[in-house]
């Protein structure tokens, strides 16, 4: 401050000389001589700004130091919460790390090898690509495992090289699955089951992400271990045993039952499996039937290959079927408008199926009603009996196993299952 005083002290201006001046001109000089600085003002304010922030360090030094000691000897002191408090709510985000216990969590960061779960723990856990799905892939993204997606986990295990967690959601998934075997054996559904192995005593197929066991005695085709493989065939539960890890299934439980539904004289859609030169395979819904060469068209056919081609599809009638023995006898004969139509136009045949099967039921139920009116023609003892609009014998014979299915008209044998 002394040298800015020094400054203006120094300062020299040249005197001013009046004898140039006339009176017009004194109000001009009076005005320049008004502004004319005064120092000893300037000085002053300096000093008193100085003053103030000295004043103001000196009050935040004091502030800061009362702050301090405060922290140092009450450091709880104006806080909303106590120390109990705090530990309380730490409480809240605490959970059980121990070995089976589920988690719910986020995925932040994918790599080639697994994936980084938050599930708000001291550190992030980590899910490897063979814990995320109960099928075997490649990436965690093929499960759907990507940053955002939030998950519930299962702890199965933890690092010892950063004390971080294992995850895995394959666990949950085996846990859902074995819940869904058992109900669809409780429900007795069929499910379709593809091969994928095989051993001395039957055959592996996958289901519902497990690999259930098939026993030869169990499959309705007698087609090799090998034929089967990759192919996927319908199957029941026989067996679902978690604590052991048993699962069985069959393959004639679900064939009986679909057979169950098939009607002598109903059409069904099938697909030209092999040819043999007594006839057809035919895979009506998982269901080999034979189509033999007599009941392909009323015409006669030497060679089935200039009608039919494996991969084909076409519709057939069911003439019958063993369900014991998983043998079904098809017809395309039957569903001719007029004879030879099968060779020369099957497109017809086919547009026609259903309307042909009708008329061909109800051949099979008037001549069921003839037998049973002839019957009661001939045994007198049997008078009193009813026939209603169905054919059906009413009265004593209600009890009587008379055939239901109608009276197998054709000469076709029962189908060889290849």
């Amino acid at each position: 401050m002394a040298s800015l005083v020094q400054q203006f002290t120094g300062l020299r201006c040249s005197p001013l000389s009046t004898s140039h001046l006339s009176k017009n001109a004194s109000p001009k000089l009076h005005n320049q001589q008004s502004h004319k600085p005064n120092f000893s003002r300037i000085v002053s304010q300096a000093v008193a700004i100085n003053n103030s922030q000295t004043k103001e360090r000196i009050r935040l030094k004091e502030m800061f130091e009362e702050a301090y000691e405060r922290c140092r000897t009450a450091p709880m002191e104006g806080l909303c919460f106590s120390l109990d408090d705090f530990h309380s709510a730490l409480d809240k985000y605490d959970f059980n790390s121990e070995i089976g216990t589920k988690v719910k969590g986020t995925v932040f960061n994918v790599d080639a090898n697994g994936a980084l779960v938050d599930i708000t723990a001291k550190s992030s856990a980590y899910l490897p690509v063979q814990e995320a799905c109960i099928h075997r892939i490649k990436h965690v993204k093929e499960a759907g495992i990507v940053p955002g997606v939030r998950e519930e986990f299962v702890i199965i295990g933890e690092n010892d090289k950063d004390d971080s967690l294992i995850l895995s959601l394959k666990a949950i998934q085996y846990d859902l699955a074995w819940e869904r075997c058992r109900q669809l054996q409780a429900e007795d559904v069929v499910v379709k089951g593809k091969i994928v192995g095989a051993n001395k005593g039957g055959v592996v197929a996958v289901v519902e992400g497990f690999r259930g066991f098939v026993p030869f005695s169990q499959i309705s085709t007698k087609a090799t271990a090998e034929e089967l493989l990759d192919k996927e065939l319908p199957l029941k539960f026989v067996e679902v045993d978690e604590e052991q890890s048993r699962l069985v299934l069959s393959n004639r439980k679900a064939m009986a039952d679909s057979q169950a539904q098939l009607g002598i004289g109903s059409v069904v859609i099938g697909t030209v499996q092999s040819l043999k030169p007594y006839g057809a395979f035919i895979d009506i819904g998982g269901i080999n039937g034979l189509l033999h060469v007599s009941q392909i068209s009323h015409d006669r056919v030497s060679d089935i290959a200039t009608v039919l081609q494996p991969g084909d599809t076409l519709k057939v009638m069911i003439l019958s079927h063993d369900r014991e023995r998983g043998r079904v006898s098809l017809s395309t004969k039957k569903l001719e408008p007029t004879p030879g139509d099968m060779i020369r136009n099957p497109t017809l045949v086919f547009e026609k199926a259903e309307e042909m099967a009708q008329t061909f039921r109800q051949r099979i139920a008037q001549a069921e009603a003839m037998a049973r009116a002839d019957m009661l023609r001939f045994q007198p003892e049997m008078s009193g009996l009813t026939l209603n609009s169905e054919g059906e014998m009413g009265g004593i014979l209600m009890g009587m196993d008379l055939p239901r299915e109608g009276v197998d008209l054709s000469d076709v044998p029962p189908a060889e299952v290849s």
